[in-house]
């Protein structure tokens, strides 16, 4: 019998206590009645004694210590599940608001998720097309893998993860299932409608589920939101068997939202303000990506986060990249130049890239090509540095050449169309029209074999 608790000893912000609570259990979901007619939803986050603290999703707006009345579920936060989530549009706590009623849930399953054994993981292997060349050829993204984006305020990042969402793909000859689940936490509405609209228009949408918490939505909500979206993709991943995308925008809100929360509840702050705990919870979205021996399906990530004032030492791309398996980061002076995506190659990297192209996957000069690109923009930065000192008519003819080819690179290689989709053939067959541009001495970074087949080659046809 459950027992429905009157009134309220304390309301702080998003968070409310209760006194003389019996039997409650921490992340318990609470039903909150409003002058008997508003319902609310909760969840239990501190106990001590017999006090409970309630995080209040919907915001604790119109209550007051004698108009409320609380009744204790008795389990955690759980969500529907169906293989219709494909092609809907979720709230961030996974109501619908698209319209088209409830789904027929085949199951429910707790939002925070079961720890993966990790005995039971699969090292990540094949690699997942983007059509991106920057991401494709030098960052490339594995399945299960969790691919971060690092951006800032005003650069487009949105366009990118918009892009990656409508070309995404296992490759040209693969016939497994792919699907995507995209969660925006605290995104303007125009952003929410710029969304769903290219989705929508790209005919892509009957295989994404998206989970949207806009600015105006409770902040609490935004801290359920990415444990919403990835119960969904662990369940289409493992039970489902297809291999899932999770695009997670912007985890800058997230971290924000615990911020507030934190503050509310008065705990101790740690580095900016945020609390000691963020590095764990970021960690436990984070470490839900992966793939499971015995099972078809996988879950691969790329969280977007916004970097304050640009700081890649921030606390939050700081922890981000602890527990990522590298970053891919876009840059505001290949913005300004109209340089779209403004992918800047040379602090971005991908850790298990290595395992999942070359031979078998993507092709047997991917690894050379991709070492080689990074070696000469290196060196195109050090030509450019000099070029300042001296000008560039002093240069000597080789720094000329790598000035010419650090143009090119950026305008043609890491430069693209936001409509344009290209295969990695063509992405390395443009990284090899770029390299002739060296003379064949400095292109010490690959195979003298494979430099003898694709050096002197006529470009394939595209």
């Amino acid at each position: 019998m459950s027992i429905e608790y009157l009134g309220l000893s304390e309301i702080n912000g998003p968070l409310i206590v209760l006194e003389g609570v019996k039997n409650a259990a921490f992340e318990e979901i609470v039903e909150i009645t409003v002058e008997n007619n508003q319902k609310k939803l909760g969840r239990i986050v501190e106990i001590y004694e017999d006090k409970a603290v309630i995080q209040v999703f919907e915001g604790s707006e119109n209550m007051s210590l004698n108009n409320t009345h609380t009744k204790l579920t008795g389990h955690p936060m759980e969500i529907g599940l169906s293989e219709e989530l494909l092609g809907r549009t979720f709230n961030g706590i996974g109501e619908p608001i698209d319209n088209l009623g409830p789904i027929n849930a085949e199951c429910k399953r707790d939002v925070n998720g079961k720890p993966l054994n990790p005995v039971t993981r699969e090292y990540p292997r094949n690699y997942i097309r983007t059509g991106i060349s920057a991401i494709d050829c030098l960052t490339t993204l594995i399945r299960g893998q969790k691919l971060p984006i690092f951006s800032g305020n005003g650069l487009p990042h949105d366009k990118l993860a918009a892009q990656i969402v409508k070309q995404a793909s296992l490759g040209d000859d693969s016939d497994e299932d792919f699907a995507i689940v995209f969660a925006a936490m605290g995104v303007k509405y125009d952003v929410a409608e710029y969304f769903k609209k290219t989705f929508e228009e790209s005919g892509v949408s009957d295989h994404v589920c998206m989970f949207l918490n806009l600015a105006n939505d409770p902040v609490v909500e935004r801290l359920i939101t990415p444990k919403v979206a990835l119960t969904a993709a662990e369940y289409l991943a493992f039970e489902k068997g297809k291999h899932i995308l999770v695009i997670l925008t912007d985890m800058t809100s997230f971290a924000e939202a615990l911020r507030e929360v934190s503050s509310s509840k008065g705990e101790i702050p740690s580095r900016k303000g945020f609390p000691g705990y963020l590095y764990s919870e970021l960690a436990t979205i984070y470490e839900r990506a992966g793939i499971v021996s015995g099972v078809n399906g996988s879950v691969t990530q790329i969280p977007i986060l916004t970097m304050p004032n640009d700081d890649i030492t921030h606390p939050i791309p700081d922890l981000t990249g602890y527990i990522t398996e590298g970053q891919i980061v876009l840059d505001r002076n290949l913005n300004g130049q109209a340089i779209y995506p403004p992918i800047n190659v040379l602090p971005s990297l991908s850790r298990l890239m290595k395992d999942g192209i070359g031979e078998g996957y993507t092709r047997k000069d991917h690894q050379d090509v991709a070492n080689q690109l990074f070696s000469s923009y290196a060196k195109v930065g050090e030509a450019r540095a000099l070029a300042s000192v001296i000008g560039e008519d002093e240069l000597s003819d080789i720094d000329k050449k790598y000035l010419h080819f650090g143009k090119e690179f950026e305008t043609r290689f890491v430069g693209q169309g936001e409509e344009e989709n290209r295969t990695i053939t063509q992405t390395l067959e443009l990284g090899w029209e770029l390299l002739r541009l060296l003379p064949r001495e400095e292109l010490d970074r690959i195979n003298t074999k494979i430099l003898d087949e694709y050096y002197d080659a006529k470009p394939a046809d595209k």
